[in-house]
């Protein structure tokens, strides 16, 4: 019978992991849709970067409150699922507490991982009452209408669910350990199992006994589907964000980069030697589109920032055209690519691995002319995010595009493109007087 259930085990988790593992391989695949860009500069500022902002937390306890309570979630779910190993191991072979011979440690590590446990239910449970409760502005936002706001929901009920499940497993171990019934080796400290384990007093050895065994199987269950959950989920930073922060842009902020081509033509026209049909040759016969319109034209950086978004609504909180009542919201800008980026994506299954055009893109359908041309350029946003994603650099892209290819800047923007290219300057003054501007 102990057969059969290793059996069962292993073919639980190879469901579990083979799933997951599916889902990392469409996860790729959608974010090698982007073009290609290097980031492969500079690597010891970008293991820096990772082992700060993302492994540090460095850029979360800008906001010390949720930042220092994140850290504790953060710590706690990684630490506790270190028991995972013990966990397989015993499903897999059929032992019990299989790493107790580590003795006076192990029973550190499983007293630790209580304590954690607890800190991280009262964290997840500040968390739900920020979101649900005092509803702060940055998590009561039409942004996260919808499936956002019960995916935030779900997320945080996962883990009580799972950290409730480790307690109850632990109490009822340690109550089985104690009545000297076989198989549950005495092992372990209990600083908190220890007082739920008395729920069980009144009960028959062959009820806790099920009771225990329930408890682990919905353990180790509940943690296989989370884990298939991510990729469904604004949770998947918990992935991403460590190659979401080495391959971030390591240029000053304020450097907006050049387009190639626009760069290649500019220096043909200032230099009088240039061979303009030796250049021609050099390039592809039909030129790069400029700009971008829908996510195959941004780069694949920008779609794993889209991927990596955790919705947490800190770019947005700090964006001035939000502040001020504009319609942009940089949450709405990453949310947006990821949506369309998952449509593109089920077009592409739907087609046997060849995207067939929908008549949609990212603009017009997603993200609208008007949150793009509200934008200031400020970088507060990429400043203020966790993992060092840029909605700007998608926001500066998709303007390209529209003053390049349609030619649809604003008005006023035409009218300084204009003077620019008719007086040399912005202003609408004639190009005699440029020395009249010169202050005094």
């Amino acid at each position: 019978m102990a057969y059969l259930d290793n059996i069962f085990f292993a073919v639980v988790l190879a469901l579990g992991v083979g799933y997951f593992a599916l889902n990392v391989k469409k996860l790729m695949r959608n974010i090698k849709l982007g073009q290609a860009v290097n980031r492969t500069d500079n690597p010891k500022a970008r293991w820096n970067n990772m082992l700060m902002i993302a492994l540090g937390q460095s850029k979360m306890v800008k906001r010390p409150v949720s930042g220092i309570m994140h850290i504790l979630v953060y710590v706690g779910f990684v630490i506790i699922n270190i028991e995972m190993l013990e966990i397989v191991i015993d499903g897999l072979f059929g032992t019990h507490r299989v790493f107790a011979f580590m003795g006076g440690f192990y029973s550190f590590l499983i007293g630790s991982f209580e304590v954690l446990a607890v800190l991280v239910l009262v964290a997840v449970v500040v968390f739900w009452a920020r979101r649900n409760v005092l509803k702060l502005g940055r998590f009561a936002s039409t942004d996260l209408n919808g499936k956002p706001r019960s995916d935030a929901n779900i997320i945080l009920y996962f883990e009580i669910v799972l950290m409730s499940l480790f307690l109850l497993m632990n109490a009822s171990d340690f109550w089985l350990q104690q009545a000297g019934v076989s198989h549950y080796v005495s092992a372990g400290s209990f600083p908190v199992s220890h007082f739920i384990s008395p729920i069980f007093d009144g009960l028959n050895e062959g009820t806790v006994v099920l009771l225990e065994r329930t408890f682990w199987w919905m353990h180790i269950v509940g943690i296989l589907i989370f884990l298939n959950y991510l990729y469904y989920s604004k949770h998947l930073h918990i992935l991403l964000a460590f190659p979401n922060t080495y391959y971030a842009d390591l240029n000053a902020k304020g450097k907006i980069d050049n387009l190639e081509s626009v760069t290649r033509e500019v220096q043909l026209m200032m230099d009088p030697n240039a061979d303009p049909f030796a250049a021609q040759a050099s390039t592809d016969a039909v030129p790069a589109k400029f700009g971008a319109s829908d996510v195959m034209d941004l780069n694949w950086v920008q779609l794993l920032n889209a991927y990596t978004c955790t919705e947490c609504g800190r770019c947005t909180s700090s964006c001035p055209a939000n502040q001020t009542g504009k319609k942009l919201s940089p949450r709405k800008i990453m949310m947006d690519t990821r949506d369309r980026l998952e449509e593109v994506s089920r077009n592409i299954d739907a087609n046997k691995g060849v995207f067939i055009p929908d008549n949609k893109s990212l603009l017009n359908d997603y993200i609208t002319t008007e949150e793009l041309w509200a934008c200031t350029s400020c970088n507060a946003c990429v400043e203020e995010c966790p993992v060092n994603i840029s909605p700007l650099s998608i926001i500066m892209d998709m303007r390209r595009y529209l003053v390049m290819e349609q030619s649809a800047a604003p008005q006023s923007l035409n009218a300084m493109m204009t003077n620019i290219e008719n007086n040399g300057a912005p202003w609408q003054y004639n190009q005699m007087d440029r020395l009249n501007w010169k202050s005094e």
